[in-house]
């Protein structure tokens, strides 16, 4: 996700990759990391990085935060703070780094092609500047919103986890026309394609969903019987309560 970040910045976000740097501890990933990015990385004192930039972003395990910050105690105070640590709040990422400059975003894995989708939220002590910051970096990368913290989980449920969501549903949309026929390549392309300009078709024209819909549903119609094996099957209802189970299990493990 780092490098994907990096990436966007430098293609979309304005940045040349020399204003940026990176530390990874792990050589081999630090070249990875240059080689797809353009952005020097090596593990060599991240505390002096740190006081060279204007601005930190956090992109590592929850598990490894701590141990990933405890070079850089004291060096944080007063930056702004980006984190993507998933389930780590404003206020123990204020406790760990001493800043009180935090921005605590949930991006998605599409954000690995350019498409994203990302809520973000700040602490009482960030600035308009490090509102702007975070959105112009998500924003290279897809789409990004500003929320409240407290919406965080539902957007782990629907774009976090979401695209699970989706490629469940290609998988077996690409099923069913192997079923009728279809060589699986072929099946797995025109499901994915058409479920790619479905999704443009809605941000494009600004259409509710049921319009277009209604648009592609002829009375009587294939897609009309399609729609009410659907509607019996209860897609609906189940990917509501799948959003709502993924926030409810994001709740439970913001709180362990």
């Amino acid at each position: 996700m780092a490098g994907a970040i990096a990436g966007g910045l430098v293609r979309r976000g304005g940045f040349a990759a020399a204003d940026l740097e990176a530390y990874d501890i792990a050589a081999e990933a630090a070249a990875r990391f240059t080689r797809a990015t353009g952005v020097q990385a090596d593990g060599a004192d991240p505390a002096a990085k740190v006081r060279r930039t204007e601005a930190v972003l956090l992109a590592v395990k929850p598990q490894t935060l701590e141990a990933a910050l405890a070079p850089l105690r004291g060096e944080l105070s007063g930056k702004p703070v980006i984190s993507i640590v998933a389930g780590v709040t404003l206020v123990r990422l204020a406790e760990l780094t001493g800043s009180d400059r935090i921005i605590r975003v949930m991006p998605n894995t599409p954000a690995l092609v350019g498409c994203g989708a990302a809520g973000f939220a700040a602490s009482p002590g960030a600035r308009p500047e490090d509102l702007a910051l975070a959105e112009q970096i998500f924003s290279a990368v897809g789409v990004a919103f500003p929320i409240g913290e407290d919406k965080l989980d539902a957007v782990t449920a629907l774009s976090g986890s979401g695209p699970a969501y989706v490629f469940e549903f290609i998988q077996a949309l690409a099923d069913g026309g192997v079923a009728e026929g279809l060589p699986r390549e072929v099946a797995v392309t025109l499901a994915a394609q058409t479920v790619l300009g479905a999704a443009k078709m809605v941000l494009d024209t600004g259409e509710h969903p049921a319009v277009l819909k209604d648009q592609v549903t002829s009375p009587a119609g294939t897609t009309s019987r399609a729609l009410e094996v659907l509607a019996d099957r209860g897609l609906s209802g189940a990917v509501f309560k799948a959003v709502r189970a993924a926030a409810a299990r994001s709740r439970e493990l913001g709180k362990a």
